[in-house]
């Protein structure tokens, strides 16, 4: 079978003429997953892989971005957008595992005769493609996954069966508060849920079963912020754990999102005071009702904090339909109400916003990568989770690290503002944000040459290379 993909022949050989090792990836289309995978793919690259990346046809990456890399399509046998309702994207996970299994087995086979079995180092595949793993590991190919979580939140992938037979799963409105004492800090709130109890089960087990079928877990975290959790792990686990984040500060941005960014908010951000804007974004997946679109707007509008707000197609679900989106409109008025003191943009480059001086705090969904970011650029998070593990994300965030703090319940507009102030112009916030400063001094020594996150990328290259 001929096998599409751009620079073969660079990546089969050094620029010297001398063979390289190869490192096949294969990512999870979606847009927290794609950007971990080609930020730790421009790392191996920058130590002298060749790079092959296999991907869906849904959320297909662009090659012209990444042309040092070779790229090879794997069919999917799915059409249409990409779903809405979380246990939608869940089932769509499922789905692509299965639709992919049998092409990928031929395209990774066609790869391992033009290369050589000896020429390729490991497969790196998202903790949720099972199948995948499953396919290399029948073709005797060696596969590390990278987990695009947290290390606290693999842990409480591991403990799972536990924390059903101690019933505290499936989770009972009434024990909400209840704390997990097995699994500290978290309450029962905080546990992953992804829609129904079976359908979150069978998620967790398949990502657990793709790390147990592994020769290693990569981890987009660094010691400073989850050293305990990743020494829990290290003694649950039997693989080695590499903690090589964050990613985002090791490897040379990459464009590779999938909405397009308007760049003009940084030059608005230019014109204003330092510490002084609110940064709104809730990720690219999350949904709120039309209610909380109108009780947010109004909130930050009463604040008086100037705000960069990413309101994005998509962002309010249709009213009675769960795999629906609407045209996002802000209310009547809004636009009037704070003309001059902020601006809306479809979607934003959030790693040069958050590292912007004039960012004061960001309201976030707490999905990792954007938890990451913010800690990483010393920002003070509002927390909103919305599924997954966006709500333990969110009790690190004010419970453990105390950068931040959850906006929980019913969003009321006057809730909404006093949360805003308290953040950005009040002594929590300044409290908040020097904490965030040091865990910003903590990313950049672990990112450093002689850092943890340095070090631990040498131990994954080493590993790489004796598999």
């Amino acid at each position: 079978m001929a096998l599409e993909g751009n620079a073969a022949a660079a990546a089969a050989n050094g620029h010297d003429g001398s063979r390289r090792r190869h490192v096949l990836v294969f990512p999870l289309a979606y847009q927290g997953h794609i950007n971990p995978m080609f930020r730790l793919a421009g790392i191996l690259h920058a130590r002298g892989f060749a790079i092959t990346v296999f991907h869906t046809h849904f959320n297909a990456p662009d090659p012209a971005r990444h042309p040092e890399y070779r790229f090879v399509p794997v069919p999917d046998g799915v059409s249409g957008p990409a779903p809405v309702a979380m246990e939608d994207v869940v089932s769509h996970i499922f789905a692509l595992n299965a639709a992919c299994e049998a092409p990928f087995r031929d395209r990774l086979a066609a790869v391992l005769e033009e290369y050589s079995r000896d020429a390729v180092a490991c497969l790196i595949a998202d903790g949720h493609l099972l199948s995948m793993v499953q396919v290399a590991t029948r073709l005797a190919v060696p596969t590390l996954i990278l987990r695009t979580g947290s290390a606290a939140c693999f842990s409480c992938f591991l403990a799972y069966p536990l924390l059903i037979n101690e019933g505290y799963l499936p989770v009972q409105e009434s024990e909400l508060e209840t704390e997990v004492s097995e699994l500290p800090p978290y309450r029962v709130r905080d546990l992953m849920r992804v829609g129904n109890h079976d359908l979150t089960r069978e998620l967790l087990e398949r990502a657990v079963a793709a790390v147990d079928t592994s020769a290693g877990l990569i981890l987009n975290t660094f010691d400073a912020l989850e050293r305990r959790e990743l020494e829990k792990l290290r003694q649950d686990l039997t693989l080695p754990v590499f903690d090589i984040g964050p990613l985002h500060m090791l490897s040379p941005a990459v464009e590779s999102s999938l909405l397009r960014q308007d760049r003009s908010c940084l030059e608005w951000l230019d014109a204003r005071p330092p510490a002084s804007v609110l940064y709104v974004s809730f990720g690219s997946l999350a949904c709120m009702s039309p209610r909380d679109l109108v009780e947010t707007a109004w909130g930050i509008a009463g604040s008086n904090v100037p705000f960069l707000w990413v309101v994005r197609p998509g962002l309010v679900a249709a009213a009675g339909e769960e795999n629906e989106v609407t045209v996002t409109r802000l209310p009547d008025g809004f636009e009037a109400a704070t003309r001059g003191r902020g601006t809306v943009v479809a979607w934003a480059p959030q790693e040069e916003v958050l590292r912007h001086p004039a960012v004061a705090g960001f309201w976030t969904h707490c999905g990792w990568n954007s938890t990451t970011e913010s800690v990483c650029e010393g920002v003070p998070m509002l927390c909103r989770p919305h599924f997954g593990d966006q709500m333990g994300n969110a009790r690190y965030v004010e419970h453990v690290w105390r950068v931040g703090f959850e906006v929980g319940g019913e969003l009321e507009r006057g809730a909404v503002e006093a949360a805003i102030r308290r953040l950005v112009t009040g002594k929590d916030g300044a409290e908040m944000q020097a904490r965030a400063g040091e865990l910003k001094k903590a990313a950049k020594e672990c990112t450093g040459v002689a850092g943890s996150s340095h070090l631990a990328i040498n131990k994954l290259v080493d590993h790489m290379l004796s598999l």
